[in-house]
């Protein structure tokens, strides 16, 4: 079997994390494990119900799929305790539920900022295998009200007004490089959007034509007979 990653053809969008994502593919997905392993401390520390609710009903292992990024995080929840292993991939048979999406939608619906079934329904989001074990989590999530922010500065102590200071500038940063990233897209894309609308025109006015003397031959034809 291919890995679970390749199994859907999703278009990531060109954004920071995109190319951040081509800038990291010769990192070893083990040169993240420290950082994985200190934010589910910090998960359990400041949100303990998340994992005990979901691992009252039993472990579970959800493959989460970030498509603009080069590797895939396994999520293993059990009764010992939760555990986040980046990879750079996976197989669907290795798991109960794979998630899969753009980082930013996923970061989103782990923060409850964007709703989990308007993703779904708009496939921003594409979920595979157990959809229960699926929403057993995202439920657990939103009840939680986890804001990475918050749990990214309890780390400063003493220190979280500059650290303040530096995440609003790289929060300002982000913002401004996706804005030129998209004016680059659109630049890219509106030639050949204005061929197509234009191919489209011409296309619309030859049915148009024959439509009309396929109607004018047979009004013709019927008249004679």
């Amino acid at each position: 079997m291919s890995d679970v990653t390749r199994s859907l053809n999703m278009t990531p969008p060109l954004s920071p994390v995109l190319l951040a994502g081509f800038a990291l593919r010769p990192v070893p997905p083990v040169m993240f494990q420290p950082v994985l392993d200190a934010a589910m401390s910090i998960i359990k520390l400041r949100h303990s119900g998340v994992f005990d609710r979901i691992s009252a009903n039993g472990q579970a292992t959800y493959l989460i799929d970030p498509i603009d990024l080069p590797y895939v995080f396994i999520l293993m929840v059990e009764p010992c305790g939760p555990k986040l292993v980046a990879k750079k991939s996976a197989h669907a048979d290795d798991v109960d539920a794979v998630i899969r999406g753009p980082l930013a939608c996923l970061l989103a619906m782990l923060q409850g900022q964007i709703d989990g079934d308007a993703l779904f329904f708009s496939r921003d989001l594409v979920i595979e295998g157990d959809t229960e074990a699926v929403v057993a989590l995202r439920n657990a999530i939103d009840d939680a009200e986890i804001s990475l922010r918050d749990d990214l500065l309890s780390l400063f102590g003493p220190f979280s007004a500059p650290a303040t200071t530096i995440i609003d500038l790289a929060e300002r940063l982000g913002k401004r490089a996706a804005q030129d990233l998209e004016t680059v897209r659109q630049a890219i894309i509106s030639p050949s959007m204005r061929r197509h609308e234009t191919q489209q025109l011409k296309l619309d006015e030859l049915t148009a034509r024959d439509n009309f003397r396929a109607g004018k031959n047979n009004r013709a034809r019927n008249k004679n007979t």
